[in-house]
């Protein structure tokens, strides 16, 4: 091509796959300007506006305004700039389709309300502050107040989830699970309980019930009861319950008799919901 030669619109179009119309609107707009006009006044074109064209086309395809593109074609803008400014954004909207994909996964799957889909659309597009803000306000209503104790800045720290900002979705509905719960005021209200009784035992000394945290106990023996479907209250659950007996007796020093089995229910009622297993009559 003879970069002297000037193209009509119809041959800029067919060489560069644009309409005519795309091409008109480009150089109504001032991205692509005629380098001439033919003696009936149609507009023509030097070999560069090819080049133009297909920039043009490029960086619309990638999400650029035109505003932006204008002032990158006339080098008023660094193009490697306003990459890396429109890479940012982009990794913004990624995180934001994350958040509403995680959002209607768990509404189709829970079968949420829509006040429930609301409250948790919501939880889920918490800035990092917000976030640090829930989770605070957690911990204090939970443990404000109970001293500094080791146990609980371990637990302080094992209930602080954190969602990075690449987030999958099954991070995402993770966190939202836990801010739900966190935001439930029956569950702050037993966590509190559970730190309460363990700070009244730590400042009265007690030795009634065993240091090992009873809800990891419970855990380990009943935990593969509970998966193969065995009834607390039946007969088939003695077993276990005289294991857990006969462990926090050892760790005691005291005999298995009903005054240990009747402290270990009154202190598994108040953990059972950390546990996240019941208790049972048969265990008395």
């Amino acid at each position: 091509m003879d970069g002297d030669t000037l193209y009509p619109i119809g041959e800029l179009a067919r060489r560069t796959g644009l309409t005519v119309k795309t091409i008109r609107f480009y150089s109504d707009r001032g991205i692509v300007v005629p380098t001439d006009r033919s003696p009936a006044g149609y507009r023509l074109y030097n070999i560069d506006a090819v080049a133009r064209l297909d920039l043009v086309r490029t960086l619309r395809d990638l999400g650029l305004d035109l505003a932006t593109i204008r002032r990158i074609v006339d080098r008023e803008l660094s193009l490697p700039e306003v990459a890396a400014t429109h890479a940012e954004a982009l990794a913004v909207q990624i995180r934001v389709l994350r958040l509403r994909h995680a959002v209607l996964t768990a509404v189709a799957e829970r079968g949420l309300t829509a006040e429930e889909t609301d409250l948790m659309h919501k939880l889920a597009q918490l800035s990092e502050d917000g976030r640090r803000g829930l989770i605070g306000d957690f911990l204090d209503a939970a443990f404000g107040g109970l001293g500094a104790d080791s146990v609980f800045a371990g637990v302080r720290r094992s209930m602080t989830p954190e969602i990075p900002d690449n987030a999958e979705a099954e991070q995402v509905r993770a966190w939202v699970e836990w801010a739900e719960l966190a935001l439930d005021p029956d569950f702050r209200a037993s966590v509190r309980r559970t730190a309460e009784d363990h700070a009244a035992e730590q400042a009265q000394g007690d030795t009634t019930v065993p240091r090992r945290d009873l809800a990891a106990v419970v855990r380990d023996q009943a935990g593969p009861a509970l998966a193969a479907g065995i009834d607390p209250a039946s007969r088939r659950a003695d077993p276990i319950v005289a294991t857990l007996a006969a462990h926090c007796a050892h760790v005691l020093g005291c005999p298995d008799d009903a005054e240990l089995r009747r402290l270990l229910l009154a202190r598994l009622e108040r953990v059972s919901d950390r546990a996240g297993i019941g208790t049972s009559s048969s265990s008395q």
